[in-house]
């Protein structure tokens, strides 16, 4: 593993992470996931630009790379932490310990975060959007993009080669043979559009609104190349990537028209019947569907999808009088990431009492959504019911239809 060329001076070394951990503790990684920082040298001083918590060898790789380049964490000037989080400083005591002339930049909220993670109290400045540092012919000026995805938040601008290095802002998850846009492969392709989308969905979502003014206040810049904490970088094509994070941050309450993700769960059967009606009269009626099953799939992936949704369809049985607590846990990770204005129906069968409708009407109020229909049955489906799904299949997809 050799460090990444960006252009003269300037260097990404990162790790590849294939992990059965969680990201964040929550979200699944079945393609793993890279952490990048980036070393600029200018003709009189060096900046390191984010770090990495030591995961799976992390720092150990991280190391030698930067061995390889002739450098060593003592001949670093700055250390600039675009973003708190510990995947992104974790090595940070050890990288302080034996270097006195290093300066921390970071944004005034992160100043006690670094004191409250890490117990490093000085050499630790605050800077601000226009700030910049001269590194001899090489120049960064810093942007706040708060809440993306945390307050403390900022962006590092590299004028001379026209980089924004824009930390977990215009990432993904998955690991990638290559390492630049241009020379991805189909597959990879395949896979990195998606995992952009879920990485966005699951972690950004609900800064969405701070997304779009990010994207609005960059637009001043000049940006050729675009290298984030996660995943690749973005040399040929930047606008690629920002355009999808638009897009992205836009689905929040305009979500695309077309598509329809069904989330279902059942104890018995019953509330899983109806489902295969349900995806076959959408898709009769020219409608893309997205299928899950729940406990059976992960929240991320259900989040993933209802956030490109128009519409939303969502079966389960009541359960000791309240809804099946697996599909609780989805609609409150939809509700936490605001996935607002959608065309819902709800299904859903019950034994001796119901009550799911109770717990299901809330998020209808919070996450305003239009419920299109309610198809409640006790015990198994009648024939009036598979009319009535057929109805609401209609309805729904020429509520959601371009």
């Amino acid at each position: 593993m050799k460090p990444d060329k960006i252009v003269d001076g300037v260097y990404r070394i990162f790790a590849d992470i294939e992990t059965r951990d969680l990201f964040e503790g929550i979200w699944p990684l079945p393609d793993g996931v890279n952490i990048n920082s980036y070393i600029v040298k200018g003709k009189d001083k060096i900046a390191f630009i984010d770090l990495v918590k030591d995961w799976e060898g992390a720092a150990a790789k991280f190391q030698k790379q930067i061995d390889s380049l002739g450098i060593s964490f003592n001949d670093v000037d700055y250390l600039i932490l675009n973003h708190m989080e510990p995947d992104h400083t974790g090595h940070l005591a050890e990288m302080v310990k034996d270097n006195d002339k290093l300066e921390i930049l970071c944004t005034k909220k992160a100043v006690p975060l670094v004191e409250a993670f890490y117990g490093v109290k000085e050499n630790v400045r605050a800077v601000s959007s226009g700030d910049s540092i001269d590194l001899g012919g090489k120049t960064i000026v810093f942007e706040e993009t708060p809440n993306i995805h945390w307050p403390e938040t900022m962006m590092s601008y590299l004028v001379e080669d026209k980089i924004l290095f824009s930390c977990d802002g215009f990432g993904s998850f998955g690991t990638y043979k290559h390492s630049f846009d241009d020379e991805l492969t189909q597959e990879e392709w395949d896979r990195l559009i998606p995992e952009t989308r879920r990485y966005y969905s699951n972690i950004v979502s609900t800064f969405s609104p701070f997304v779009l003014k990010a994207i609005a206040k960059l637009a001043s810049l000049d940006i050729s190349i675009i290298a984030p904490s996660h995943g690749i970088i973005w040399r040929y094509e930047p606008k690629k990537i920002v355009d999808l994070y638009n897009q992205y941050a836009l689905n929040m309450n305009e979500p695309k028209k077309g598509m329809v993700t069904i989330v279902y769960s059942t104890m018995y059967g019953n509330s899983a019947k109806l489902i295969p009606l349900m995806q076959a009269s959408l898709e009769a009626e020219g409608v893309k569907v997205v299928t899950h099953q729940v406990p059976q799939e992960h929240a991320s992936y259900i989040l993933s999808s209802a956030w490109d949704s128009a519409g939303l369809v969502f079966a389960m049985p009541t359960y000791e009088y309240k809804m099946f607590p697996p599909m609780y846990h989805v609609l409150d990770i939809l509700e936490r990431s605001h996935v607002n204005r959608r065309k819902v129906v709800r299904l859903g069968s019950y034994g001796w009492s119901g009550g799911a409708q109770k717990q299901f009407d809330p998020f209808i109020e919070s996450l305003k959504w239009e419920c299109v229909d309610t198809i409640e049955y006790q015990g198994a489906p009648t024939e009036e019911d598979v009319e009535k799904v057929r109805q609401a299949a209609k309805v729904l997809a020429a509520a959601v239809r371009p």
